[in-house]
């Protein structure tokens, strides 16, 4: 089970770099100049960088990686694997995974925090350069903020996942406190003190991003014994489209409105996921599996014959005393 916790975090902490070295070379390379000639030439270099370690880890992909590990992380994913048909049927376990009322809410709800996540990545330099002008630079200094402390949070909620098991309390929580982040990071934005955004930016990022390893956890134990791949793969999904409508509709009403309203947009449908994260049931299906290991089937088939023989004991006595 550690395994698997751990092996989400690390994927989602490469994604999150990723993101972080995004938000931080581009300002660099790119600098905020008139002359359109040497504006070109500097986002050519960009591409060029991009295609080349692009390149690179595709290379990479082919060569190192590997369909699934040696030897299965827990009894959980051995029970998996065991269990997978070869003719399983990739729209059978759609059909079935959407008949998972509990799945589907946090499909919903997974891409409600994921999109506003894109959006306010994606419209983060707008909106710091309209109430900061010229401050590119710590416009992609702030993104690499809520990155980072989006990491960090990533790396705590597997923890913390890992010793207490309680996945819907601690999805619920993190979904709440990234609303509060969200709502503080919109009131302190045009306060006119940069550094003030900052360390609002990084709150809203701890939560806000260390939710994301607690959907993909969380998921995989409501959709148990599907496949991981699936259940991961639609809630990135979910994510693509919330994001695109998010980044659309919060641009436009940016651009109409301003900024406070294109935020509080966000943070409508942020208080919507938390509020269906609450009707969320904690189907724990993978961690039961782990439970049922042959010891604990020995200890519960013992059991059940004391208790068949204790019944037997008083029908014998009485046939003999008649």
């Amino acid at each position: 089970m550690r395994a698997d916790n751990s092996a989400i975090c690390v994927c989602l902490g490469r994604r999150e770099l990723g993101i972080a070295i995004g938000f931080l070379v581009p300002p660099v390379l790119v600098p905020n100049i008139e002359d359109q000639d040497k504006l070109a030439y500097h986002i050519s270099i960009m591409f060029y960088i991009i295609g080349g370690v692009a390149t690179l880890l595709f290379i990479l992909v082919i060569i190192v990686f590997k369909e699934k590990p040696k030897h299965p992380p827990s009894r959980a994913q051995s029970l998996s694997y065991a269990l997978a048909s070869p003719d399983a049927s990739y729209l059978s376990s759609i059909v079935r995974l959407f008949r998972n009322l509990n799945f589907v809410l946090l499909v919903i709800t997974y891409g409600l925090n994921a999109g506003a996540f894109y959006a306010l990545s994606t419209l983060l330099n707008r909106m710091v350069i309209l109430h900061y002008p010229g401050e590119e630079v710590n416009a992609g200094r702030i993104g690499l903020t809520i990155v980072i402390a989006g990491m960090l949070g990533a790396v705590i909620s597997g923890i913390w996942l890992d010793r207490s098991k309680t996945y819907k309390e601690t999805t619920l929580v993190v979904y709440i406190m990234t609303v509060v982040g969200m709502v503080v990071y919109t009131l302190t934005l045009n306060l006119g003190h940069l550094w003030v955004v900052f360390i609002t930016a990084g709150t809203m990022g701890f939560f806000m991003t260390g939710y994301l390893p607690l959907g993909f956890e969380f998921a995989v134990e409501l959709t148990y014994p599907e496949s991981e791949g699936m259940s991961s793969g639609l809630l990135n999904v979910s994510a693509q489209v919330f994001g695109i409508i998010f980044t659309i509709s919060q641009g436009q009403i940016i651009d109409n409105y301003g900024t406070m309203p294109g935020n509080i947009f966000l943070c409508v449908f942020l208080t919507l996921g938390a509020v269906l994260t609450a009707f969320i049931r904690a189907d724990l299906r993978r961690q039961k599996a782990n439970k049922e290991t042959p010891e604990n089937k020995l200890q519960e088939e013992g059991e059940e014959e004391e208790e068949s023989n204790a019944n037997k004991v008083p029908t014998i006595v009485s046939e003999e005393h008649f």
